[in-house]
């Protein structure tokens, strides 16, 4: 059963638990939050950009990240959101535990990001001979809250909503998250791990009746535990 963090007539916040998609795909034949949230609130069924395939979604995470997910019960508090996002007036906060230990303790990674022209099932940043399709700006900010051994916990502050972005992003500057199969490095792939250690911890924003709105998701049992 999934945690329902808060609702009321224009959205629904859900803490989505890591390894569950949000909405099917290619490759995915089981429940997905959609289908939970679907069944649970039937009208959502004709809202968004795309209702057959997400209904009521406006904002993504990826199936092994955990955390607050925001969805709209209409159309219009979709459209409203929808324009927050493309306005980078929503604040959205990660945990993410990565290897090594950052140089700059606090700090910024941007660029032009994109599918990776060298493989496709991949998004990349642009740099040196690293080119892209469909390049659009990036921006991340992210701040080290602690460090052990060769781990470093990471608060990450995305400005732009881009596919696999905090992913990218910090796999870029040499500190993939621990438990990304998808973006590390050859040293890092036999180290197991029982999850991707991304978490969605909290959102901020103003809603449609104007009020402001902040939710937040504690770190899952089994992030506590490895971080321990």
């Amino acid at each position: 059963m999934l945690k329902i963090i808060f609702q009321n007539k224009d959205i629904i916040v859900v803490d989505k638990p890591a390894g569950m998609a949000v909405h099917s795909g290619v490759n995915t034949n089981e429940e997905t939050l959609v289908d939970f949230l679907v069944e649970q609130f039937p009208e959502i069924k004709n809202v968004g950009d795309d209702p057959e395939i997400r209904p009521g979604i406006i904002h993504r995470l990826d199936k092994e990240t955990s955390g607050v997910i925001i969805v709209a019960r209409n159309q219009k508090s979709f459209e409203y959101l929808k324009n927050l996002f493309k306005k980078r007036e929503i604040e959205k906060k990660y945990l993410a535990l990565v290897f090594g230990k950052l140089k700059e303790k606090q700090g910024k990674i941007e660029g032009e990001m994109g599918r990776s022209r060298r493989d496709f099932r991949k998004q990349a940043l642009v740099r040196g001979k690293i080119s892209v399709r469909n390049e659009r700006y990036s921006l991340t900010l992210y701040k080290v809250l602690n460090e052990s051994g060769d781990y470093s916990l990471l608060e990450v502050f995305p400005k732009t909503g881009r596919t696999h972005q905090i992913r990218v992003h910090l796999h870029s500057i040499g500190h993939p998250i621990v438990g990304d199969k998808k973006y590390t490095f050859k040293e890092y792939k036999n180290i197991e791990a029982p999850r991707m250690f991304l978490h969605a911890e909290s959102i901020s924003f103003s809603g449609p009746d104007g009020q402001k709105y902040f939710f937040k998701s504690d770190p899952p049992e089994e992030f506590k535990t490895y971080l321990k």
